[in-house]
């Protein structure tokens, strides 16, 4: 039995029996077609849980699609999908030169990609716009390097005029801060590894006592907080020094923000016309030809 089998032969051999499945083996095939990145991440027990069946349940139907497990049918998923989300992984591991040139070329692909996975999302996109512009707060989280992706966002919405919210470890941990969060705001979690365990928790519990709207600006569906946000941004962050790169998940916070601002329409024009004023300050900025905000 065969362990080794390509993302398009399991979803056809799936389809292809699909009617003749009994109840419960269709339903995990089912949801193995509309849900590989949730299946991919999940223990076993989660996916029993959530459809219902046994762990046996979902070895038995790894076996008749023709895995040696379930393990191996979740291996088949998630190497599909972290190659689809972040492919510049072939790039970085062949990157052996240390050139401006080199290394340009592989932020420019961590840039390509982050595009691509923002395009592709475009009903997320939108959904990301209508969330922010209804929320009452907008919370802003990271931790470490996550947390500069998360000030620039947090920076951005206080220029459009949006009550936000910058969370990150200080005095006070996460916990303590997610104690203001309402079921009307929205809470924004950027999350590039390694992923911190208080910033899982910390979603998780807002999730739980909320229900507001997150949303995750994080580099892969391994990431424990995508568990609890309905929007995910997929972002490529590769380097071959310093464990990631901050140039996709700058640049997608750069990408939602300017189509926020479109969104946003007179609201957004008025926020930021009161923003360039500032420049006219001699107080602070020196006068200067075709001074820009």
């Amino acid at each position: 039995m065969t362990t080794k089998m390509d993302i398009k032969r399991l979803e056809d051999k799936i389809r292809s029996r699909l009617n003749h499945f009994p109840a419960k083996t269709r339903r995990v095939a089912e949801y193995l077609l509309a849900n590989p990145s949730e299946a991919a991440f999940q223990s076993i027990s989660e996916t029993a849980d959530k459809l219902s069946v046994s762990r046996a349940q979902l070895v038995r139907v790894s076996r008749m699609l023709g895995f040696e497990g379930y393990a191996d049918l979740k291996s088949t998923l998630k190497q599909k999908l972290l190659k689809q989300i972040n492919p510049t992984s072939e790039i970085n591991s062949e990157f052996d030169d240390d050139s401006p040139e080199e290394l340009a070329k592989l932020e420019q692909a961590n840039i390509q990609e982050t595009c691509r996975n923002l395009t592709v999302n475009h009903d997320g996109v939108n959904n990301f716009c209508e969330s922010v512009i209804k929320s009452d707060v907008i919370y802003c989280m990271g931790w470490g390097i996550s947390s500069m992706p998360a000030e620039w966002l947090y920076t951005r919405f206080a220029e459009l005029g949006l009550k936000s919210v910058l969370m990150r470890r200080g005095s006070l941990s996460l916990l303590e801060q997610a104690r203001g969060i309402r079921k009307n705001d929205m809470l924004i979690v950027c999350e590039l590894p390694s992923y911190v365990i208080e910033v899982a928790e910390s979603v998780k519990e807002i999730s739980s006592r909320t229900n507001c709207k997150i949303a995750v600006i994080t580099d892969s569906p391994a990431a424990p907080v995508c568990s609890y946000a309905e929007m995910q941004f997929f972002v490529s962050d590769r380097a071959p020094l310093f464990g990631s790169s901050l140039i996709g998940s700058m640049f997608a916070v750069h990408a939602l923000t300017t189509i926020l601002a479109r969104k946003m329409g007179s609201e957004g024009e008025k926020a930021l016309a009161a923003q360039k004023e500032n420049f006219s300050d001699e107080r602070v900025y020196f006068p200067a030809y075709r001074l820009r905000y």
